[in-house]
């Protein structure tokens, strides 16, 4: 992590109070304001291992669109018998935002898609997630380019 004020990396950043923002500072830069908590100390060993079961059970959340989300919007604004511009005035969009969208010239952000979802619902955002599994049990099927460069 890097401290807040200086910039430099460091692990086991401290919560200090400096000139009245509270800060994570490495520990060169305490001196500067009122520390408020000091990063808690692990031994080598729990360190590893900590660093172990992040890197294992590391997972990733994604939000996305759905992929037909132009399609499914339109057909249930027609459904509720709205035009473009009554819809739009409906959830204070612009018009064409609402007919870029539409068209699929234009993909909405999630918190857009959210409102869309929220006026219409319907289920416009989905929830991904992935999991990455340790590289330990991953054996190299030859040699790499990283196998034959000297480095100083």
């Amino acid at each position: 992590m890097n401290c807040d004020l200086c910039g430099k990396t460091a692990e086991g950043l401290a919560k200090a109070i400096i000139e009245g923002v509270q800060l994570d500072v490495c520990p060169d830069c305490t001196k500067f304001g009122r520390v408020i908590s000091q990063p808690k100390r692990y031994s080598a060993k729990e360190q590893v291992n900590h660093m172990k079961r992040q890197l294992e059970k590391k997972e990733d959340k994604v939000e996305l669109l759905v992929e037909d989300y132009s399609g499914i919007i339109k057909r249930k604004r027609e459904s509720m018998g709205l035009s473009q511009k009554d819809f739009a005035n409906r959830i204070s969009e612009k018009e064409s935002t609402i007919h870029k969208i539409e068209t699929g010239s234009f993909e909405p952000d999630l918190s857009l898609a959210r409102k869309l979802e929220k006026a219409l619902g319907i289920k416009l955002v989905e929830h991904y997630e992935e999991t990455h599994e340790s590289s330990k049990s991953a054996k190299p099927a030859g040699f790499t380019l990283g196998d034959f460069i000297k480095v100083k």
